[in-house]
């Protein structure tokens, strides 16, 4: 048994989950729409050239969740999933994970969002094990911080690496699917990488090295 690791945004769904979040809690009235959702675009255009430092991200993205408890935010991330997100879902990474299944790999998202974005959505596409950005909470509520390695380049590594030594697992064998050049550390690092719908610098890399190149709907 192999594992079989997928990046999310972008890979596993059209689009950027924590981005499509701050757009509902606008709708939910937490924040000023217009405002809020400048500086996410901006935000997130610096993270697709690679210069974002995912720190700011989390703490600007999380501010209006804190002082909200984890069960008032699933309730409302529910049925966000089965509206928004649902219907894009690539197929062909449905096919994928089947393909995987269906030969026994154990499989894993890995994604540089928040959990409380990434085990809902990972659910509804049938798989259990996630890692993500782990969000702190206090006294029952968010705080708006962080905990531990965040999940975003080489953050990815350390915290496999731990999931790995705490499972007993390897990476022989793996494959990671990404598509985004950010995630370059962890597809040098597995036998099996796959770009999904690459962004230029990773198409580039990965034309170079060989990698196979998927196109997803």
């Amino acid at each position: 048994m192999a594992l079989a690791i997928f990046d999310l945004d972008e890979t596993l769904i059209h689009g950027d989950c924590a981005s499509l979040w701050s757009e509902q809690m606008v709708r939910l009235g937490w924040v000023d729409g217009e405002s809020f959702l400048r500086r996410d675009k901006e935000l997130m255009d610096s993270y697709g050239r690679g210069h974002l430092a995912m720190e700011d991200y989390m703490a600007f993205s999380l501010e209006p969740m804190a002082g909200r408890t984890p069960e008032e935010v699933e309730h409302l991330v529910a049925p966000w999933v089965e509206d928004v997100i649902e219907p894009i879902i690539f197929s062909d990474a449905c096919k994928a994970i089947a393909e995987h299944r269906k030969a026994g790999d154990r499989i894993l998202v890995i994604s540089a969002s928040g959990t409380h974005l990434v085990k809902p959505i990972a659910e509804r596409l049938g798989i259990d094990e996630i890692l993500g950005i782990e969000l702190e909470v206090k006294h029952g509520v968010y705080s708006g911080n962080t905990v531990g390695t965040l999940t975003y380049r080489e953050g990815k590594i350390t915290r496999l690496l731990e999931w790995l030594d705490a499972e007993e697992e390897n990476l022989e064998g793996a494959s990671f699917y990404s598509d985004s050049r950010n995630d370059l550390p962890l597809l040098i690092k597995v036998d099996h990488p796959h770009v999904v719908n690459p962004d230029p610098v990773l198409r580039e890399h990965a034309e170079k090295a060989g990698w196979p190149i998927h196109t997803w709907k």
